[in-house]
């Protein structure tokens, strides 16, 4: 009978081979799921031996991930900013280089006393506007072309507890009219930044499992900032702000298409890689 130790061990040396990046923690994070653990009780319970529902589910998601299917997507959820949100491929992967875009939105705001009107664009699986809700006094309207996406957005507000905090819209906000739109003290987005060019470069498991549409604008990746930023204009308040993430070696073009369309004090924030990932601008 397969005992853990043994299957963590069998399953790294297997993904390994077929290719997977950083083996031993995916063959980890799919057993301590299937078990109910904590990856560290995984190695508390080194002799427990694997049922045979257990094991037959494990070779599962081992094969599942061999064909580089994200691990995010085969267990179903992931988490961000220390929170847990549901994930499917209708939605893209969240990644921590966003966690640097909502810490800077909520470190410039948490000081503020009144309830903040924000935009999320792209909202995708919702981390942002759920992570702005659960840690400002504001109200975010939520938008995304993808029903399937706000779908899961409105599931993990729910599981969050900020469903009552967030407006889920469905819109194309390259085609659509936004006149009726109120005014808001924040834009903020991370839009599909890829370029058709860069698309084929990326890793498998974001080629053929994630959605293109939430990576890359099928263009030259900056589509969608220039549109935000045209429409910031209108729809920010005087003195609000605008929030991109970004890709790198982006800052200088984006910080031209704010600059061109009137924006001030604009600011880029670098990760912790000394990469720059974050660009701000005031109306």
């Amino acid at each position: 009978m397969l005992k853990v130790l043994d299957a963590i061990l069998l399953s790294t040396d297997y993904l390994k081979k077929k290719g997977i990046e950083e083996p031993r923690l995916n063959a980890e994070l799919m057993l301590a799921d299937i078990l109910g653990f904590k990856r560290l009780n995984l190695y508390l319970n080194y002799d427990r031996p694997l049922t045979e529902k257990e094991t037959n589910l494990y070779r599962d998601y081992l094969a599942r991930r061999s064909k580089f299917e994200p691990v995010q997507y085969i267990l179903g959820y992931t988490e961000f900013w220390t929170y847990k949100f549901y994930v499917n491929q209708s939605v893209l992967i969240p990644r921590p280089e966003t966690e640097i875009l909502v810490e800077e939105i909520i470190n410039d705001c948490k000081d503020n006393s009144e309830t903040l009107n924000i935009l999320d664009i792209g909202t995708g699986s919702g981390i942002i506007a759920i992570c702005l809700a659960k840690n400002i006094n504001c109200i975010v309207t939520a938008i995304d072309i993808s029903e399937d996406a706000l779908e899961v957005a409105k599931n993990n507000a729910d599981l969050n507890d900020v469903g009552s905090k967030i407006k889920f819209k469905q819109i194309d906000i390259l085609n659509s009219k936004v006149d009726n739109f109120e005014k808001f003290d924040i834009i903020v987005s991370n839009p599909p930044y890829v370029s058709s060019n860069d698309f084929n470069k990326l890793q498998k498991e974001i080629i053929e499992f994630e959605p293109r549409i939430a990576v890359t604008d099928y263009n030259d990746g900056f589509i969608f900032y220039k549109k935000i930023s045209q429409l910031g204009v209108d729809l920010l308040i005087p003195g609000g702000k605008i929030y991109f993430e970004i890709g790198k070696d982006m800052e200088l073009n984006i910080e031209s298409i704010l600059m061109d369309n009137g924006y001030k004090n604009i600011k880029k924030i670098k990760d912790y890689a000394n990469i720059y990932r974050v660009v701000t601008g005031e109306i």
